[in-house]
């Protein structure tokens, strides 16, 4: 899944001049073959791992704080003091060196072996996680970095272990990612972190006061802590013939699988749908050689997400690669041949992909008696109005303690990092959830990052050249910002995010401001 760094820079083992990296700077070297990252801030020095344990990403260009480094790409963040994992995307810590200085010199030795202290304040004797997305394969893993050492139970409806969902639309689907990549752990994980994971398990209902869970298969299994991440449930439009053999949704690793093999059959394709999963599926078909038709009722894709200017230029980009779109338009039947859109018009097709959006999968949260409005209710430490049970990810909405608003949102790290507070919490820590959301989306060549969360806006400000692929939009209400999407300013957009979350509008707006050269 991650990349290599080509070795560059200095050897470190020879060590370099203390003048060579600037106050609160870093630079790229090498130690026995790996690419090693120096990091010089007020707290000390630090030698770790030079890429993200993600996706591979260049640390070196990503930014750095007395005492973390956060990923340029997909905003995961490292603790340089002993290189573990501070937030997701990633799960594995980088690797850590000895650091040495002689006289105006510093030396890299060798790697050293570092140990986090596990910050559970509760021993409860089990814990049941519903769901097996990102939000419950993030609370497993933190449970048992944390230092809990009781049971863990996963009880998951999809049939295969946790995956790498974000790859699904992407990578996978378009063929250039290899199979091996999309499980997050293997089973041997599992076993040796003495997580019993349940598959093709759906659960029917919720004993709030007994604190028991019901399974489909008549299994009850108590639980001192429950944590709901069940995520939500594709939304399919009431069309004839969207339950015909080749109409497809997306949304486990089998759903992937199976429009990979109806692909290879297939000339044409109809995507209803131009969110994001839709417009990715579409440019992972393309990637494939099929021919791409888009339907939805938006005027501009993206266009409630992103605003017109960035939504048409994304629409532009997927145009130039060969995708039709039927704009202000939505689909009455769907045929053996093709589809049949409102006016009359015939769409020739042989596999259609269905991306319309998701729900919430409340239901199981409503006949528990849990308080749902939109999604579960949850307090600033995702617990719900039931004793014990929290939730988490894309059913979970809570309130902003800055804005005052409630939110819930559905993006992969928005769960992972809920899915790690929850655990937490659940061990009797108080952590509250207070972080800037963020999300990328990927179209070819084209990255888009996304922090805060704006689900409406008075004024969308441009700024740089869209076409020159570097410029940024800035989403605001009232006045305020609540949102920033950038395209190739990665340090920018982390900048953004700390000031977001530090609440500090004096830097929020001096960034937003900034010219772009």
């Amino acid at each position: 899944m991650s990349g290599e760094t080509a070795l560059a820079g200095p050897d470190l083992t020879l060590g370099i001049e203390t003048s060579d990296i600037p106050q609160s700077g870093m630079i790229v070297g090498h130690v026995s073959g790996e690419a090693v990252l120096v990091c010089r801030t007020d707290a000390g020095l630090f030698a770790v791992g030079a890429t993200c344990t993600h996706y591979g990403g260049p640390l070196a260009e990503g930014m750095l704080t007395d005492t973390e480094i956060h990923c340029p790409w997909h905003h995961g963040t490292f603790d340089l003091r002993n290189a573990s994992v501070v937030s997701p995307p990633p799960f594995n810590p980088l690797q850590c060196w000895r650091t040495e200085l002689q006289g105006d010199r510093i030396i890299v030795r060798e790697k050293v072996a570092t140990q986090v202290s596990p910050s559970s304040i509760d021993t409860p004797s089990s814990m049941v996680i519903l769901g097996g997305g990102a939000a419950g394969h993030s609370a497993a893993e933190t449970l048992r970095r944390e230092g809990y050492r009781g049971s863990i139970r996963m009880i998951s409806a999809d049939r295969d272990l946790p995956f790498d969902k974000p790859n699904l639309s992407k990578d996978y689907l378009a063929g250039t990612a290899p199979e091996e990549w999309i499980p997050l752990r293997d089973a041997a994980f599992y076993r040796q972190q003495e997580i019993a994971v349940k598959l093709n398990t759906r659960v029917t209902s919720i004993d709030v006061d007994g604190r028991s869970i019901r399974t489909d298969e008549g299994e009850s299994i108590s639980y001192d802590r429950l944590l709901m991440a069940t995520g939500a449930d594709p939304f399919v439009p009431p069309i004839a013939g969207a339950t015909l053999s080749h109409v497809h949704l997306l949304r486990t690793f089998r759903d992937s699988q199976a429009i990979i093999a109806a692909a290879s059959k297939a000339r044409r394709a109809v995507v209803i749908g131009a969110g994001f999963i839709g417009l990715e599926v579409a440019a992972s078909l393309i990637a494939r050689g099929l021919s791409v038709d888009v339907i939805a009722p938006d005027e501009v894709p993206l266009g409630r997400v992103l605003g017109s200017d960035l939504g048409s230029f994304v629409q532009k980009i997927h145009e130039e690669k060969g995708v039709r779109f039927h704009l202000d338009a939505a689909v009455s039947t769907i045929k053996e041949t093709g589809v049949v859109l409102a006016d009359g018009q015939v769409i020739e097709c042989d596999l259609v992909v269905i991306g319309t959006g998701v729900r919430p999968a409340t239901g199981l949260a409503e006949a528990a008696g849990i308080l749902v409005d939109e999604g579960i209710l949850v307090d600033q430490f995702l617990q719900t109005s039931a004793p014990g049970v929290y939730a988490a990810g894309d059913l979970a909405r809570w309130r902003d303690e800055r804005s005052g608003e409630l939110r819930r949102v559905e993006h992969w790290a928005v769960a992972q990092r809920h899915g790690q507070i929850a655990a937490r919490n659940m061990l009797g820590n108080r952590e509250p959830c207070s972080f800037a959301p963020f999300f990328w989306s990927a179209h070819y060549d084209v990255v888009i990052s996304y922090v805060g969360y704006a689900p409406k806006w008075d004024v969308a400000t441009l700024a740089g050249d869209l076409e020159a692929r570097n410029a940024r939009v800035t989403y605001r209400s009232d006045g305020r910002v609540l949102a920033v999407a950038t395209i190739f300013r990665d340090r920018e957009s982390l900048a953004i995010e700390a000031a977001m979350n530090q609440g500090d509008i004096e830097e929020l707006e001096s960034i937003v401001n900034s010219p772009i050269v």
